[in-house]
């Protein structure tokens, strides 16, 4: 079995300590936190601790800390050229300190702590300096993992960017729909189901083949008749950007 020691306790930590904890194929070690009260309902107390000095040896050391954390931590590590990766999917394989071997283990996917996701379903990108470290990678992340992908640093930048505009943007926009009902004394549950059949269809077909609306069939009255309602200049600033680059068919603005 593959031993595995994961060093945070925020919600990736969480999420992957309970993942772990339930594979058969992997070892669950240790854990590090230094807020260990926090990780106490979710595995033994003898396997927590809260000092650097303490860590046991392991095949993989997984940093699922805050970006800003990553470098500082991985820094503090009591050993050399064991395999240290990290969850990010913005920060470069780089800012691990040299001394170990270094790799990225990004689960994409946004992480709450009292929301259970099944990581099965999840994909999981790898990314490592060698062939060796990347056949470790992989095995760790298939066993709680269906979906495992190699990516460079390049295409995990893309997808971080990508990953902002389909679920932090989209749900900025759920906010504004959210507050225009509010406002005119509409409850929100009424958009709900267009909500998730928008998301379905995005599960089945292209963006592109799914998208409807005035922008899209160059309605201008109804655009027009859209801005004047809105008197709020930052939603008419977000709802002109938005259709123009949906009439631009995805050309830059």
């Amino acid at each position: 079995m593959v031993k595995v020691i994961i060093i945070g306790s925020g919600n990736v930590a969480q999420h992957l300590i309970h993942a772990f904890s339930k594979s058969k194929k992997n070892d669950l070690v240790q854990v590090f936190s230094r807020q260990k009260e926090s990780l106490v309902p979710l595995l033994d107390s003898h396997k927590i601790t809260d000092n650097y000095a303490d860590l046991a040896e392991a095949d993989l050391y997984i940093l699922a800390v805050s970006d800003d954390a990553i470098a500082a931590v991985s820094s503090q590590l009591p050993f050399e050229n064991r395999l240290v990766v990290h969850t990010s999917g913005s920060i470069s394989i780089d800012i691990l300190d040299n001394k170990n071997r270094r790799g990225v283990f990004y689960p994409v996917q946004t992480f709450s702590k009292n929301v259970a996701v099944d990581l099965s379903e999840i994909p999981i990108c790898l990314e490592s300096e060698n062939d060796v470290d990347f056949d470790l990678l992989e095995k760790v992340a298939y066993s709680i993992s269906n979906k495992v992908f190699k990516i460079s640093e390049v295409q995990r930048q893309a997808l971080h960017v990508s990953a902002v505009f389909v679920n932090n943007f989209v749900n900025q926009l759920y906010q504004i729909g959210n507050e225009i009902c509010l406002e005119n004394n509409i409850p929100f549950e009424v958009l709900k189901p267009l909500i998730l059949e928008t998301a379905n269809k995005g599960t089945t077909l292209s963006p592109k083949e799914v998208q409807t609306g005035p922008a899209s069939r160059n309605d201008n009255t109804t655009i027009e008749r859209h801005l004047n309602f809105l008197s709020d200049e930052n939603r008419k600033n977000i709802y002109k950007i938005i259709t123009q680059s949906i009439q631009n068919n995805g050309k830059k603005l």
